[in-house]
Formats: structure tokens, C-alpha cells, sequence
């Protein structure tokens, strides 16, 4: 009765979620934040830091942090750590000299204490561009199958249509009502 009265009463709540977007540059981070929020394509520039925002999606409320995924920022990435519940991966589906890369932060965010309990969704992007890699390809890429302790979903997506973005949230969000 317990449980079920804290599952019921946890809708009703404004319970935040941290997310956190990372990914190489030019991945497509900050566009899919902003197409998540407002459903619309925005012109954006390299993120310098983070950009920040409160996301309400079917009553879930996040906190969405879009960090910057140049080289020289990366190493900062774990000081956004620290009470994460979903890491978003970002991978240029375009971008196949650099996917070794991506595998590499992947492996050391997973790896890290602060992460520990996090789910990790990763966003095949670019999907509308020709000769991109497909989810299924980045999956073995990326050895996915070889990640045992964080759940974990990849999700083909464009984040100039939207399209595929709001499935991935759909995964999201059955992890939170677990």
C-alpha cells in the first residue's frame, strides 16, 4: 500500500530530474534542448560552459543542462556530475573519424562514482543527412552491449524535425516511474 501510495503521490509532486546533455561538438546538443523546450529549431553557437533549463514534459519536471563539448571543456564535464539521474549522449551520426571519441567519454563518464546511478540515453543525431550512421551501427561502435551496470537506450534521431526526440524521452520516463 506504501509503494503504491508513493507512486500515485509522486505525480502529483513537482519532483525534479537532472539531465545532463553531453556530446562532441557540433553534435547537436543545444538543438535538441531547445527543440525539446519550445518545439522549434533556434540558431546556436558553439556553447561556451552550459546552458540551463527547466523542461516539463507529461508532468515530469527536469533540469536539462546542455554543456559545451568542445575538447578543451570536456575535462570540466564531471563538475556537472554530482546528482545526475540521466546522462543524454549526443552522437553526431555524420561524424564516423570521431565516434572513437565519443566511445572514450562515454566509458569515462560511466566510470565515474558520480554517475554511478545514472541511465544513459544516447541520441543518434543527424539522422535526415545521407549516408549517417544508423543507431544499430553506432550501437556496435559504441559496444553498447558490453554496458551492464547503467541502463541504457539509443534512439535515432534529427533534432531539426524533432523527430525520434521525444521517443527517447518516452524511455526516460519509464525509468523514473520504475
Amino acid at each position: 500500500m506504501g509503494f503504491l501510495f508513493s507512486k500515485i503521490w509522486s505525480l502529483f509532486t513537482n519532483e525534479e530530474h537532472k539531465v545532463i546533455i553531453v556530446g562532441l561538438d557540433n553534435a547537436g546538443k543545444t538543438t535538441i534542448l531547445y527543440q525539446i523546450l519550445m518545439n522549434e529549431v533556434v540558431h546556436t553557437s558553439p556553447t561556451i560552459g552550459s546552458n540551463v533549463e527547466e523542461v516539463r514534459w507529461r508532468n515530469i519536471q527536469f533540469l536539462m543542462w546542455d554543456i559545451g563539448g568542445q575538447e578543451s571543456l570536456r575535462s570540466s564535464w564531471s563538475t556537472y556530475y554530482a546528482g545526475t539521474e540521466f546522462v543524454i549522449l549526443v552522437v553526431d551520426s555524420t561524424d564516423r573519424e570521431r565516434l572513437h571519441i565519443s566511445k572514450a567519454e562515454l566509458y569515462q563518464m560511466l566510470a565515474n562514482e558520480d554517475l554511478k546511478h545514472a541511465a544513459v540515453l544516447l541520441y543518434a543525431n543527424k539522422q535526415d543527412v545521407k549516408g549517417s550512421m544508423s543507431a544499430t551501427e553506432i550501437s556496435q561502435q559504441l559496444n553498447l552491449t558490453s554496458v551492464k551496470d547503467h541502463g541504457w537506450h539509443i534512439q535515432a534521431c534529427c533534432a531539426l524535425t524533432g523527430e525520434g526526440l521525444y521517443q527517447g524521452l518516452e524511455w526516460i520516463g519509464s525509468r523514473i516511474k520504475r
